[in-house]
């Protein structure tokens, strides 16, 4: 099973920056980033596939970018002009493309406050 090492996480002012990085045991081809805020479901912000395949949520376009490096079976998070709404806690998010093995991390918690 596949193991995921977050890092990142933490209090921002609004406008603000703060990057997310998540390091997996081995070589997966599906990864990315959910979150969960209080009261709401936990829904995808961004993935990337071993090919560099990206999705976004639409709330974050333009202002998150998801990468990889496959030769560290590392994925990071670049979260740029932060709002409150973005408040919630992350979570990588790893599986291979037949869903036989599905791993999530422990979750970092993103707080976007004056």
């Amino acid at each position: 099973q596949v193991q995921l090492a977050e890092s990142g996480g933490g209090l921002v002012q609004p406008g603000g920056y703060l990057r997310l990085s998540c390091a997996a045991s081995e070589r997966i081809y599906f990864m990315g980033w959910y979150r969960q805020a209080p009261g709401k479901q936990r829904e995808l912000v961004a993935s990337i596939t071993t090919d560099i395949i990206t999705n976004y949520a639409d709330s974050v376009k333009g202002r998150f970018t998801i990468f990889r490096d496959n030769a560290r079976n590392t994925i990071g998070l670049q979260m740029n002009m932060l709002k409150p709404e973005d408040t919630a806690v992350y979570y990588c998010h790893a599986r291979d493309s037949s869903y036989d093995h599905v791993s999530w991390g422990q979750g970092t918690q993103v707080t976007v406050s004056s």
